[in-house]
């Protein structure tokens, strides 16, 4: 049975490091900037008794109104289970976040998973904003 707990002691940093240096959103990220990362956000592990860590979820909030959603990641073998949405409703269920007003993500293949847990397209698109490091926006444009 996969545990979730968010207790940062059990991170597998080093593992985490590996899964999001490999992914789209982050490719080749700095451990220094995970660490960084974990050290300001509330995050979830998901652990296998005999696989360690399998999953990895982070909360940026002020645990009042906003809370933006990041790198969740669940592990190849442990996929197709539900983990992902399992560590998202976790978030969603948590005493610190019931009066959070609005939950964001940026994702761009997982719409589904989402939508099954009541994260819909923006309702008001042409209010967002951001402003994107030069490097990372070149990075993006690479990608893109």
């Amino acid at each position: 049975m996969i545990v979730l707990s968010d207790d940062k002691t059990r991170l597998d940093v080093a593992r985490v490091h590996g899964w999001l240096a490999s992914s789209y959103w982050t490719p080749g990220i700095a451990i220094e900037q995970v660490e960084r990362q974990i050290a300001g956000s509330h995050c979830l592990g998901a652990y296998h008794p005999e696989h360690g860590q399998v999953g990895f979820a982070r909360m940026i909030t002020d645990y009042a109104s906003f809370s933006w959603l990041a790198d969740v990641w669940v592990d190849e073998p442990a996929r197709g289970a539900g983990l992902g949405r399992r560590m998202v409703q976790w978030f969603l269920d948590h005493p610190d976040y019931q009066t959070v007003r609005r939950f964001a993500l940026t994702t761009a293949d997982a719409h589904g998973v989402y939508a099954a847990l009541g994260f819909n397209p923006l309702m008001r698109p042409e209010r967002l904003m951001e402003r994107l490091s030069a490097a990372f926006a070149a990075q993006l444009q690479v990608a893109s």
